[in-house]
């Protein structure tokens, strides 16, 4: 889970941010502690600390005295809007520019998008049937 060459105080904020995009650690819900990601993630206490008071630093987190750390009110949408900017300059901004090069405007791109979109909920809905399937046959045969 931990990635070479990132800084791990950030890896463990992202960590907790993603937990708290994905609902998982909801507003005013209790942030894991320090030591409890220490001890997850095999790192030195002061080093999840680290991260978890980047996001207290954010406006993600808040302490609580004698409490712990808890998910401050509105961070999701805090999160949900840094991540979709930083989403747009990673990816969006390079892919209007290749498209320019390549001469196709916006109604070209937004075709191109949705074609794509179609055939990977395709490939995923045929995975899903197989999987079902497969479900089926092996609760057939386990009886």
């Amino acid at each position: 889970m931990i990635e070479e060459g990132r800084a791990l105080f950030l890896q463990i904020a992202e960590s907790v941010e993603d937990s708290i995009i994905d609902g998982s650690l909801p507003e005013e819900g209790q942030a894991p502690s320090t030591n409890e990601l220490a001890a997850f993630f095999r790192i030195n206490p002061a080093t999840a600390a680290k991260g978890v008071n980047m996001l207290a630093d954010k406006g993600v987190l808040h302490k609580r005295r004698g409490i712990g750390m808890f998910v401050a009110p509105g961070a999701r949408d805090l999160l949900l809007a840094e991540r979709r900017t930083a989403f747009a300059d990673r990816f969006v901004d390079p892919l209007l520019v290749e498209a320019r090069k390549l001469g196709l405007g916006a109604d070209d791109l937004s075709r191109l998008i949705l074609d794509r979109a179609a055939a990977a909920d395709a490939v995923l809905a045929s995975s899903d049937r197989r999987r079902a399937e497969a479900s089926v046959t092996t609760e057939g045969t386990s009886r």
